[in-house]
């Protein structure tokens, strides 16, 4: 049976344990350095203990290295490796060629989406040279994934959830242009979050202070079943930044929505062992998120936020009067004392404050400021942010991921046996060695047995089935319990031992790279990565963007962002229809942006103006 993996960000260990405990089939995490969130760092000795709870289930712990390396840091990278593959991580996620150069474990490689994995030709290079996984750009349509799927035979992870950058990964220098904050080193400051306006050549302001270039959220919940058809076999969430609530909420979101397939159909299969009970309601809507697309998946659709790049939360109502001392509101649904709510005033700007009190239909904000300088009016539309008794439910912890196990206990000829067999066929067995002591009441002899021999408490393991095959003896209910913990010690030790680690023996070849000259834009920041390219038959390539001098002169001439993104569309001024060809400008206090457009691609190119 095909398995379908379902893949959680680790911005640290705790976080890397919940996203286990609430379905995650693998996570991925940043080690100490060299990865594409520099502030989602982790040291190795919290990575072999997220490796440890992980592996208890079968789930898998992935390693983000995937910067670009610059020469200084090879060593440092390299030693960092070992390290890593010996704390238990079960693959490592790259960006930079020059790793495929180094004295390395039999650790599995995926080509990180950063390489920027869109073409056919690319893909099946990185496949030949040995790597196990291909984590596709999140711009590809389902026809160009089923295209990809059927020209290779190597794992196809795809993104399903979570923050969109607008450009093409590895692909953007505009931070670093701007701020020298690279994207390409886990520094991206984030400049296409900014508010910008949109000017034409001649100099008509034609959008001001918006966010220009900020796009809502991906969510292809509903198109899982697609992705799966099309060759997907790992189903990735980002957010490595996201707090613990969203990875609880989407985790357990997107665990329920594979299992519903998994049940449906006969066959798939989930990649990793357990289930987690769930005190609350998965609802992708109550955390984070700035409104929802499909991105590109079955074509071009309104894909941007324009108003903010902020959490406005869900509609609940409209205001319909101000008093002195509260809110009068139309709500839609029921609100909570400590809500916090949000709203657009009337210049555009987003605000919000938090709800003290709510009786009916009237609430009493925290924030009196609302009053005094009247900025919250009749008819504006309110929205719900935080979710306070939702969140508690989300956040009351306690939530362990428990595996299935059968067991039988019987009597031998000096005492007792229980065998225990777990939901992957592991089995287990614990002797009691005490003579046989016949009960007076045989319903409470056996119910005492039943009833101590169940319990579980906070193991992994859950009791799905029970066989008492004996008389009806008198057990302390003490030995019964003892019994049954040194048999679960025993099988968690057994699970252990039974994880077995794939191991990948990388070879290199000669295989041609698709192309025999490079710019920029390949991201070669060190003399083993000159190395790979060389030995793939590139002859000529500029190096990483990063060690340009003068980033400032090098942004004016070449381009600091390609995307599939396109503000012509978005303001209905396509060149496909026939409108003016010129140029388009974004600016702001910061830079002045300009705009090109490559309509046999599709693409909107960005360079510095001046």
């Amino acid at each position: 049976m095909k398995k379908l993996e379902l893949l959680a960000p680790a911005k640290n260990v705790e976080y890397g344990i919940e996203a286990i405990n609430y379905g995650a089939d693998a996570v991925y995490i940043g080690a100490s350095k060299f990865g594409a969130r520099s502030s989602a760092s982790n040291d190795i000795r919290d990575i072999e203990k997220l490796c440890s709870h992980a592996h208890l289930y079968n789930a898998k712990v992935y390693a983000a290295l995937n910067t670009i390396i610059f020469e200084h840091e090879l060593k440092e990278a390299e030693k960092l490796i070992h390290q890593l593959w010996n704390a238990g991580i079960d693959a490592l996620i790259i960006q930079d060629m020059g790793i495929l150069e180094m004295d390395i474990p039999d650790i599995p490689l995926f080509a990180s989406t950063q390489t920027d994995n869109r073409s056919v030709e690319k893909i099946q290079l990185f496949e030949k040279v040995g790597f196990k996984r291909i984590i596709l750009a999140r711009e590809l349509s389902l026809a160009e994934i089923e295209n990809i799927s059927s020209e290779t035979s190597i794992e196809l992870e795809a993104f399903i959830h979570g923050a969109l950058c607008v450009a093409y990964s590895g692909q953007c220098y505009l931070s670093a242009s701007l701020g020298n904050r690279s994207a390409n080193r886990g520094e991206c400051g984030q400049p296409c979050r900014l508010p910008w306006n949109l000017v034409s050549s001649d100099g008509i302001i034609m959008d001001r202070d918006r966010h220009l270039l900020s796009l809502k959220d991906m969510n292809r919940s509903d198109h899982l079943l697609d992705l799966i058809r099309a060759g997907i076999t790992s189903f990735k969430i980002e957010g490595r930044l996201k707090d613990v609530s969203y990875v609880r909420n989407i985790t357990s979101f997107y665990r329920k929505t594979l299992d519903d397939i998994i049940d449906r159909y006969g066959e798939f299969e989930k990649a990793s062992s357990g289930k987690a009970s769930l005190p609350f309601i998965p609802d992708p809507n109550k955390t984070f998120n700035r409104g929802y697309t499909d991105y590109f998946l079955k074509g071009r659709g309104p894909i941007h936020s324009f108003e903010t790049p902020k959490f406005v939360g869900e509609l609940i109502g409209i205001v319909k009067k101000i008093t002195d001392s509260c809110i009068l509101a139309d709500l839609k649904t029921t609100l909570h004392n400590g809500d916090g709510l949000s709203f657009f005033d009337r210049s555009g700007k987003l605000q919000g404050f938090n709800v003290n009190r709510v009786e009916n239909s009237e609430l009493f904000p925290g924030n009196r400021g609302l009053f005094k300088q009247k900025i919250l009016e009749g008819g504006i539309k309110l929205f719900r942010n935080h979710d306070h008794e939702y969140l508690r439910q989300l956040n009351a912890g306690g939530v362990l991921r428990k595996l299935n196990i059968s067991l039988l206990f019987y009597e031998t000829k000096d005492g007792f046996k229980l065998a225990a067999k777990d939901e992957d066929g592991n089995l287990a067995e614990e002797s009691l060695h005490i003579l046989h002591e016949p009960a007076k009441n045989k319903e409470a002899a056996f119910e005492t047995i039943r009833k101590q021999l169940i319990k579980t408490g906070n193991t992994i393991f859950n009791v799905k089935d029970l066989k008492i095959k004996t008389k009806p003896y008198f057990i302390q209910k003490s030995r019964l319990n003892e019994l049954r913990r040194a048999l679960m010690d025993k099988l968690m030790k057994l699970r252990i031992k039974a994880f077995k680690r794939e191991e990948i023996v990388f070879e290199k070849n000669e295989v041609l790279y698709p192309e025999s000259e490079l710019d920029f834009s390949a991201n070669i920041a060190n003399s083993l990565a000159e190395k790979f390219y060389r030995r793939h038959g590139v002859e000529k390539f500029e190096p990483a963007f990063e060690l340009t001098e003068n980033l400032r002169a090098k942004s004016s001439t070449a381009p600091v962002m390609r995307t599939k993104y396109c503000l012509r569309h978005a303001f209905g001024l396509c060149l496909k229809k026939g409108n003016d060809s010129e140029p388009l400008y974004l600016q702001n206090q910061k830079a002045r942006l300009k705009l090109e457009f490559d309509c046999n691609q599709c693409e909107m190119i960005i360079r510095l103006d001046g």
